[in-house]
């Protein structure tokens, strides 16, 4: 399932919950005080520390001090997700094209499988939305296993909260309404709600709770109520509507890992709106640097080939890995996967094809997931890993990245990060970030979906300008050389937990783009 937090879930959901902020403690860095200015979010992870008080990756520093005089070469990025606008304004020059391939010629003319694959493969056909893995598990019945029974707990307990979600996001809707037609008007200002003078106490009800929202989200109050209504509303009609198939559009068997002859050239898919996430997801990485349109990518010498197997639900284990394999195959050096489940019924297959990665030396960088859950723990697994045990990684090229916002100090991780002591290898920024939405837009989004890229640039940034470096190393520079995180970090979104710092992550550092680089010049002269 796609790694894109919605923070409205919990805005709506939590409509007379307040929380209190927790007191921060003595850090070696200054934390930037009030908010930051729209050119700052726009491009904080590419700011500095020590100089802009923001945790960014260093990444402006790296290009003016590191990079100025230097040549990179090539290096092809996998963007492993819903699809890609390759047609973006600021997206359109970095795309990878297939040369081996002669376009709309109907001829699989590199003989890879795959007919006029120009610019990547689309393994879902026209298929949009999906089931969750846990809610097919249930739809096959109770075989008796302990999987069976965890996925039936999980679903029940995903469904209340996708009815009890229902039922506030209509009841907010109707309040909307009500108050539209007490002022006589569809547009209206918070003064003018709690301007409302009433003795109806069903009028009363709607007024303090358009206020509410009003007060929560801002201007986008309304943009912000859809977003939330189409996330339950599909939960409910799609991800865990046990009738619904999904696979149907796609026409294959995701069963059988053998069949392999299925979907098409449509990077983007049926709807290129759908293709938001991995729109978003390669902006972040490769979006054109000082062009003065939208924002920047971390990586300046990078081509973008997109695979799409995430649909809008949980993703096949089979389309994942295929698509790591067609990434590999035809020349990745850094594949994204900012995706993730906590059910995987043939993780084999994903094991084998990142092992496969790793034997071709391809790092795969991967988001660690958005339930603020410790996933060292068995009941809060997030697929794929790179270890079964937590006590030996069965791969060299995995990179695990969790999420943090932009105000540095003990609340540094983003509540909604994933984090565990083996199982997340290091933090980049994910909250707030600004980058390509389809049809040549931009918008800010939050998640590890977001955090898993802006590391996977920096990835790159290396392999370019460092390409005799291995996957395996360049794992180890970015854990190595990040910038470590306050002693003590709070973690999880529901219980907000105070922890040591090396209790969040591997490395209980956060992504450095600068240090990477100086790292890497020291390791490639070795």
């Amino acid at each position: 399932m796609k790694n894109i937090y919605v923070g409205s879930l919990a805005l709506f959901t939590a409509l007379s919950v307040c929380f209190s902020a927790n007191a921060q403690t003595s850090v070696p860095y200054t934390a930037k005080k009030g908010k930051l200015s729209t050119p700052e979010l726009q491009r904080w992870s590419h700011l500095d520390l020590a100089k802009d008080s923001v945790p960014g990756m260093s990444v402006d520093k790296a290009y003016a001090e590191l990079l100025k005089d230097k040549k990179g070469v090539k290096v092809i990025v996998g963007i492993v997700d819903s699809g890609v606008d390759i047609d973006h304004e600021d997206l359109k020059s970095v795309v990878w094209t297939n040369k081996k391939e002669i376009p709309g010629n109907g001829i699989d003319d590199d003989k890879n499988g795959f007919i006029d694959d120009i610019h990547g493969w689309n393994f879902l056909g026209d298929a949009v939305h999906e089931t969750l893995e846990m809610t097919r598990i249930v739809k096959k019945g109770d075989d008796g296993s302990a999987v069976y029974k965890s996925a039936l707990a999980a679903y029940n307990e995903r469904y209340n909260k996708a009815v009890e979600g229902k039922e506030v996001v209509d009841m907010i809707i109707a309040s909307d309404k009500a108050v539209q037609a007490r002022l006589k008007k569809e547009n209206y200002t918070l003064e003018e709600v709690k301007g409302i003078a009433t003795i109806d106490r069903e009028l009363y009800r709607n007024k303090m709770v358009i206020a509410r929202v009003m007060e929560d989200s801002g201007l986008d109050f309304r943009a912000n109520i859809e977003e939330y209504r189409k996330d339950v509303y599909d939960q409910l009609n799609f991800n865990l509507n046990k009738d619904f198939d999904g696979r149907k559009a796609v026409g294959d068997n995701p069963d059988d890992i053998k069949n392999t002859k299925y979907g098409n050239n449509t990077v983007y898919g049926s709807d290129k709106e759908e293709a938001l996430h991995g729109t978003h997801v390669a902006g972040i990485i490769a979006q054109v640097r000082g062009n003065n349109i939208g924002g920047d990518g971390i990586a300046d010498n990078v081509e973008i080939m997109a695979v799409r197997a995430v649909p809008d639900g949980d993703e096949y284990d089979k389309d994942i890995a295929l698509a790591i394999r067609y990434a590999v195959d035809n020349g990745a050096k850094v594949i994204n996967g900012s995706f993730g489940k906590s059910y995987s019924p043939h993780k084999q297959w994903v094991y084998d094809a990142i092992k496969y990665a790793e034997k071709k030396d391809v790092l795969f960088v991967h988001a660690a997931g958005n339930d603020g859950d410790n996933i060292d723990l068995p009941e809060n697994a997030n697929y794929p890993n790179d270890s079964d045990d937590n006590k030996k990684e069965f791969a060299s090229n995995v990179l695990t990245i969790g999420a943090l916002n932009n105000k540095y100090g003990e609340n540094v991780i983003a509540p909604f990060s994933n984090y565990g002591t083996f199982n997340v290898d290091v933090f980049a920024p994910g909250d707030e970030i600004y980058a390509t939405i389809p049809n040549n837009k931009y918008k800010y989004l939050q998640g590890t979906s977001m955090a898993s890229p802006n590391a996977a640039g920096v990835a790159a940034l290396i392999r370019s300008y460092y390409p005799k470096l291995s996957a395996r190393q360049v794992k180890q520079i970015l854990m190595d050389s990040g910038t470590p995180l306050p002693d003590n970090v709070v973690v999880g979104e529901e219980e907000h937990i105070n922890v040591k710092a090396d209790k969040s992550s591997k490395s209980a550092k956060m992504v450095n783009a600068y240090n990477a680089l100086l790292m890497a010049e020291k390791m490639s002269k070795k």
